[in-house]
């Protein structure tokens, strides 16, 4: 346990929380909500009587202003807020302008929808004015304020509007240094569980699967964290810096060095464990201890356990360089590196249904309509519960098993928040001061772990209804029977016109994040084979990090444990082997720090192409190629010699895996095995 003393809770926090941007989004939104409300009552109290609907729509542009307003910069940000105010009370009107035709008025919303979602084609802007508009027009049909109320309704959303700005520009602003500060303390974080995990299992013969399976999932949690830190470093509008000089430059190396260090110190700890002692001293950075193990390196480099030893002292080096670069942001606030003004110039926009934006938007107007109807037939007073979900499940998303994923989140979130809510109501029963505090900490947990989990964000928003319908007297079990159907309903209809209108088919959108990935790997080994070096190659190969991880998002409903049809395993293994390639890839453009002259090194970039040509083509193919276990060959990673080389060799076995010959068997999953070499 003495391992973990220095290990602070901002430590931990920060691990867990990258740049601690889930904190800040949950409390931006609770505070908005709780300042808005505050100002409501005391505008009750004191000034003029305000309708329901003034508190319902100042509370849900509350939410939808601290999530949906995604500008950058705090004047892009307020004008976006004033249209959505502006969109807000218009369609407001318009629902309390047609109360007594509730047919036109159920045709208008189905509208607004289509409007509201089709206006993502313009970008962030667009997409929140749509959800301040269709929220708007929800809360309207749902309280139906008349017309003479208008004046006072109109209250509740210029509040919300001026008081999000305010705590998003004021009391908890955007500040990308010190987010960048708070992203670095995050890598190290996450180094320091892949360090502890390592003492765990220092000393032993052989790693197991569940713990190498651990390993792994550090690995991409540290990826994760490193692939945010790397935004907020200011680049170049190339994206390449021009000189190590540049103390941003120095910086983006030292978070290059940390990252493949610890992938290294990982992959070479499944050959041959590391020594307790020596990952005690590389956490503990005790140079003193460390010393003995740089000659140990060197005396038993050809063999797996030189090349851990290598591994490990790397990673303490790569970590001391980033604690000495934390130390100065900390000191300094990064007063070296400059902002680099957003000069990109907007893009051409695509009015046909070729953009996927504008399909995306016919599916949710049809599903809405579904929703609608069904919901219609259940209840005529609370069928706009299915209309939100029908809405919602389309967020987001980029396939049809992505948008089936959610559906299912969110009627599970519902089911089980209900149920935790009616408990909770039921206990708390006219104790207001005890249940609006317990509805604050729940809306704060909703969008704490809205990033991470939808289900859990619809758990925890289910409750606080529940706590709300209770406070106002209206709680009964037959109401959140209704709420649980109609969310039911607008799932279904969610997922099904996902799968039927413009279906976006889950290996579609694979096939377009693979070609991707293949593009960023042609362009780092065309940049070696044309002599590029440097900074160049770094940002090539980050590029693939990039698409990495597009590749494991696109990959997700295809391993998940709900699908009757998933294929985990070999999801799985077929994944890391695009993540062995991506990790050789930052090797390769590590080692190449001169022009590739050498016969042998422009041979290997040829044979590699001829297989990522071979290969690419075939797009998802590879996540449904029966593959068997390989026996263990004992052989180790010469990691310490001929980088260029080695990185060259083990991109072409990785994509030799992605389909083998009937007569070559392939390699476990996960595993990173050195092929002989020739010569």
């Amino acid at each position: 346990m003495h391992l973990f003393s220095g290990f602070q809770f901002r430590d931990w926090l920060l691990a867990n929380d990258p740049a601690l941007s889930r904190l800040r989004m949950a409390s931006r939104v609770t505070l908005t909500i709780v300042l808005s409300f505050a100002i409501l009552f005391a505008i009750q109290k004191l000034i003029v009587p305000l309708p329901t609907a003034a508190f319902g729509l100042g509370i849900v542009l509350s939410i939808e202003g601290g999530v949906a307003v995604r500008d950058k910069g705090n004047t892009r940000q307020l004008v976006t807020r004033l249209f959505g105010c502006v969109a807000s009370l218009g369609v407001v009107a318009i629902a309390a302008g047609l109360e007594e035709r509730r047919f036109l008025s159920d045709l208008v919303f189905l509208v607004v929808i289509a409007l509201a979602s089709a206006g993502r084609v313009f970008g962030p802007r667009g997409f929140a004015i749509g959800m301040f508009a269709f929220t708007s027009y929800f809360m309207g049909s749902y309280f139906r304020p008349s017309l003479a109320e208008l004046p006072d309704v109109a209250i509740g959303p210029v509040v919300s509007v001026l008081v999000g700005h305010l705590v998003r520009a004021v009391l908890l602003p955007d500040d990308w240094r010190r987010d960048l500060l708070r992203s670095l303390e995050s890598v190290r974080g996450r180094i320091n569980q892949i360090l502890f995990k390592l003492a765990a299992l220092a000393g032993g013969a052989e790693i197991g699967e569940a713990d190498r399976q651990e390993l792994r999932q550090l690995e991409d949690r540290l990826k994760e964290v490193v692939l945010m830190a790397e935004t907020f470093i200011p680049r170049p509008a190339g994206g390449v810096f021009d000189a190590a000089a540049d103390p941003a430059a120095e910086l983006a190396i030292r978070l290059f060095d940390a990252h493949l260090a610890a992938e290294s110190a990982i992959v070479l700890s499944f050959q041959s464990p590391p020594p307790f002692a020596l990952v005690h001293a590389v956490i503990e950075a005790d140079a003193t201890q460390l010393a003995p193990y740089s000659a140990m390196a060197e005396a038993i480099k050809d063999e797996p356990q030189g090349e851990t030893v290598r591994a490990l002292l790397w990673l303490g080096e790569a970590r001391q360089q980033l604690t000495q670069a934390i130390g100065e942001g900390q000191a300094s606030g990064f007063a070296g590196i400059d902002a680099v003004k957003d000069t990109a110039q907007p893009e051409k926009i695509d009015f046909s249904f070729a953009n996927p934006l504008l399909r995306s938007a016919l599916q949710i107007t049809l599903a809405s309509a579904l929703a609608m109807g069904f919901g219609l037939l259940l209840s005529r007073d609370r069928w706009f519960w299915a209309v939100l979900a029908a809405f919602l499940v389309f967020t987001n998303t980029n396939s049809r098993g992505d948008t089936a994923m959610k559906a299912l989140s969110r009627s599970l979130g519902t089911v089980f928040g209900i149920a935790i809510g009616l408990v909770l109501a039921t206990l708390i029963s006219g104790e207001p001061d005890i249940a609006i505090p317990v509805a604050g900490i729940c809306i704060f947990l909703a969008f704490y772990f809205l990033q991470v989990s939808y289900a859990t964000m619809t758990f925890f928003i289910s409750i606080v209804l529940c706590l709300v319908y209770g406070m106002t007297g209206v709680l009964t079990l037959d109401l959140l029977q209704l709420r649980i159907g109609e969310t039911l309903i607008g799932a279904v209809a969610g997922t099904a016109v996902a799968f039927l209108v413009f279906p976006a088919r889950t290996r579609g959108a694979l096939d377009t994040a693979l070609a991707r990935w293949f593009q960023a790997l042609d362009e780092l080994l065309s940049a070696i084979g044309d002599g590029k070096s440097g900074f160049a190659l770094i940002a090539l190969s980050q590029k693939i990090d990039a698409c990495y991880r597009d590749v494991t998002v696109a990959a997700r409903p295809l391993g998940s444990s709900w699908s009757v049809v998933t294929r985990p395993g070999q999801i799985r293994q077929t994944l890391a082997i695009f993540l062995s390639c991506t990790y050789w890839a930052r090797i390769l453009a590590k080692s190449s720090t001169a022009p590739a002259e050498a016969d042998e090194l422009k041979r290997l970039i040829a044979s590699d192409l001829v297989l990522m040509n071979d290969a690419a083509p075939r797009g998802s193919t590879c996540f449904f190629i029966e593959r068997k276990a390989s026996r263990a060959t004992g052989r180790h990673l010469p990691l310490s010699r001929e980088g260029a080389r080695l990185g060259l060799e083990m991109i072409g076995s990785a994509l030799e895996r992605l389909y083998p010959q009937a007569d070559v068997l392939p390699f476990a999953p996960g595993e990173v095995i050195a092929r002989s070499k020739q010569g």
